[in-house]
């Protein structure tokens, strides 16, 4: 009989143990682009992505895990935000192409809602010439290995060119006459053969009124 507690008791505790360590589900609740999308290289980019973490052990997450953020933006800036049933807890910032935050920052029980708030202000590469990674997240095992189907990807819409007009360019085709194109009549010599007419008509007018008085 002792010996069936005992065995219950350990069964228990090790449930408890490896539910702890089960890996949680972050799923993307939103990301808001600044600019708005397409973006452009060499400019600023800022966005923000809100993530609500879906427990599935004994706690929200596991503390001897974390997350791993990467970015594709050069010269990025992070500021992370973790909210806890509504309220601000845990704050932290970091810079450079990958941010993490500690496991157990993340752990509460699973009663409680915790959701993560990842701002982002970077430049896009001048050299891209794709659709470039603006958040990949995913949590990291004790390990450090990734577990799979626990994050997400931000890919931003495809990139557009600015195109600047050349002054230069426009001069000469504003100056240039097609080939085999009539150049306009200027005003004076379209009203010339109207005016004539009508002066050679005023003055015939004017000559038989005097031949009639007389």
């Amino acid at each position: 009989m002792r010996c069936g507690l005992i065995g219950v008791f350990i069964l228990i505790l090790l449930g408890a143990i490896f539910g702890s360590l089960t890996s949680a589900t972050l799923v993307l609740t939103g990301t808001v682009f600044s600019p708005a999308p397409p973006i452009v290289p060499g400019s600023g980019q800022y966005a923000i992505s809100s993530a609500t973490i879906i427990p599935s052990g004994a706690t929200t997450f596991s503390r001897t895990h974390m997350l791993q953020m990467q970015t594709g933006l050069d010269d990025a800036k992070w500021n992370i935000q973790i909210i806890v049933n509504g309220i601000p807890a845990a704050q932290q910032s970091a810079s450079g192409a990958t941010a993490f935050i500690n496991g157990y920052l993340l752990s509460y029980p699973t009663t409680s809602d915790v959701s993560i708030t990842i701002a982002i202000n970077g430049t896009v590469p001048a050299n891209a010439s794709g659709n470039v990674t603006i958040l990949n997240l995913i949590e990291l095992d004790s390990t450090a290995s990734p577990v799979p189907g626990s994050g997400f990807t931000v890919i931003s819409p495809r990139i557009t060119t600015l195109v600047t007009p050349s002054v230069t360019d426009n001069t000469a085709i504003s100056a240039t006459t097609p080939h085999g194109s009539i150049p306009l009549p200027t005003q004076s010599s379209s009203l010339l053969p109207f005016t004539a007419p009508v002066a050679l008509l005023v003055m015939s007018a004017g000559y038989k009124r005097m031949w009639s008085r007389r």
